[in-house]
């Protein structure tokens, strides 16, 4: 392939370098001209384009995409159209994804014109996820290129999804004076909702005395009617023949391995009883925060069966986030003062139901008082510091209709992205003193400053180390109350979502504050804005 300019006479066959616009008409980049191009161009007055052009074994950058994702086992995979030199690949299945480094990497060094980045190599994934992307990163690359990339695909997978198959678990917890109550039903609810996404269930809880016989006992209660059994120890593992291991012995069973250096999750116990796994669960995992509990449980639920290789080969990228709440974290410090809440006002989405006459609702009057401002004076009168408020379409209105108020303004060009760019922009603007941020969505007029005191006195007394998320009636609505914790997770959020992905898995407390109503009210229809009193504006 030869890129560079050409003239305008030469050009009939190249490829375009670069997408082109002339009058009503635009050609994109890739695009091939042809006789027609060249004579709009001309009465243009184009006289000079940037091209490809192709040598005689080429292949444009789409076909060449399609071909080598088309060399790659579709189970459990869905493939996108090649577009740009690009496609993407999504899990169709619930479950693990898994990657061969030898071959993603023999794929990577063929040519730099062939590139394929994925996920890392076993990442739980959910149904719709993208795994993986093929990108040709020139117009055109060599077909011999391609046929080489196509062998090394079709001889062993570069990657693939496991998917998760429903196991029906047990649990046996154990019990001293020193563990309380209340913490063995919140391991039962974690674990729960560990399993759930896998599609399985946990099915009966034992709660036995912390010893070997007693352990043991429970694992042959259960063994018949249960293919996963977990145990919780009320005392952490300290050897290889201690309580746990020592009953899953007992039991019939066998332990393959003991401890992994994966922090949280190093006191961890892995072992079985015939065909069905035994795991003694490290204590970190009563947190619903990532540990090595998850990657070990993970595979298991995705039908492997990890080594005593495959468990010690995990120690680069083992050392995950710190779990505060552990008995005895990696460092004994003193918490650092934290930060109250402060207000970011979500003011930049398009009000795209609005329809093409209906005006931007958050200029539309209550009392002759744009609702955009009405909100804003609402965060204001919650006398919480800093009130960010994140500003995209329309911005120049939406700013004039807040004039004079103090408040700190947050651009937003990707408004058209969706949310998660709004969401971004308003936690940067946070700066670092924040120790939470206060969401609240500008359309949403049953919102007052009673409210937001209310949230942010129970953000206040748990610390500052909880979600606080509005509730009507136990539905989920809104502002919500992000920790600090959460930030790093918002600004890594692409697309038209909201932080609720984050919210459930922080690992960190939420509570729900219940505000009537108004927690769900919000105005996206010229016919709501009526109903609720507005006068629609321009």
């Amino acid at each position: 392939m030869r890129f560079g300019p050409a003239r305008l006479a030469d050009a009939e066959g190249a490829v375009l370098a670069h997408a082109m616009k002339t009058g009503a008409q635009r050609l994109p980049k890739g695009h091939r001209l042809s006789r027609t191009d060249i004579a709009t161009f001309a009465e243009a007055g184009v006289e000079e384009v940037i091209v490809a052009r192709l040598d005689a074994d080429d292949l444009l950058e789409n076909e060449a995409a399609a071909r080598i994702a088309a060399a790659i086992a579709p189970d459990h995979l869905r493939f996108s159209k090649a577009a740009t030199g690009r496609v993407n690949a999504h899990a169709t299945v619930s479950g693990l994804f898994v990657a061969n480094r030898t071959v993603v990497d023999r794929l990577n060094r063929i040519d730099p014109a062939i590139t394929l980045a994925c996920l890392a190599d076993h990442t739980a994934v959910e149904t719709g996820d993208m795994v993986a992307t093929i990108k040709i990163i020139p117009l055109a690359v060599a077909e011999p290129f391609v046929e080489q990339a196509e062998r090394i695909l079709r001889a062993e997978p570069a990657f693939e999804v496991k998917p998760f198959v429903p196991h029906r678990a047990g649990l046996i917890a154990t019990e001293l004076p020193s563990l309380k109550p209340q913490v063995m039903d919140k391991t039962h609810a974690v674990l729960a909702a560990r399993l759930l996404r896998s599609g399985s269930h946990l099915v009966t809880e034992r709660r036995v005395a912390h010893t070997e016989a007693a352990v043991a006992a429970a694992i042959a209660d259960l063994k018949p009617a249960h293919d996963l059994i977990v145990i919780f120890g009320a005392s952490a593992v300290s050897d290889p023949d201690d309580v746990i291991p020592a009953a899953i012995r007992r039991a019939g069973g066998v332990v393959e391995h003991v401890g992994m250096p994966v922090d949280p999750g190093n006191l961890l116990v892995l072992g079985r009883i015939a065909e069905s796994p035994v795991v003694g669960a490290p204590g970190c995992a009563r947190s619903p925060r990532e540990n090595g509990f998850d990657w070990i449980l993970d595979r298991l639920l995705a039908g492997e069966w990890p080594n005593s290789e495959d468990i010690t080969g995990l120690g680069v990228g083992g050392l995950l986030n710190e779990i505060p709440t552990r008995p005895q974290p990696r460092e004994q410090t003193a918490n650092p003062p934290r930060g109250p809440a402060r207000i970011v006002v979500l003011a930049a989405g398009r009000a795209s139901r609005m329809g093409a006459s209906g005006g931007h609702k958050l200029l539309a009057e209550f009392d002759g008082v744009p609702l955009v401002r009405r909100t804003v004076e609402t965060a204001l009168a919650a006398d919480a510091g800093k009130v960010v408020v994140v500003t995209g379409h329309r911005e120049a209105d939406i700013r004039a209709a807040l004039a004079g108020l103090p408040v700190e303004f947050a651009s937003n060009p990707d408004y058209t992205a969706g949310m998660a760019s709004s969401l971004v922009a308003g936690v940067t603007a946070l700066g670092t003193e924040a120790g939470g941020a206060l969401v609240m969505l500008a359309d949403m007029p049953g919102i007052t400053a009673d409210h937001l005191h209310k949230m942010i006195e129970v953000f206040d007394g748990e610390g500052r180390q909880a979600v606080v998320r509005a509730v009507s009636q136990g539905q989920r609505g809104n502002p919500v109350i992000l920790p600090k914790e959460t930030f790093a997770a918002v600004r890594q959020l692409v697309g038209d979502v909201g932080a609720r992905h984050i919210v459930e898995r922080c690992g960190l407390p939420v509570i729900d504050v219940e505000l009537g109503e108004a927690a769900r009210l919000d105005l996206d229809t010229p016919d709501a804005i009526i109903a609720a009193g507005g006068v629609l504006k321009e």
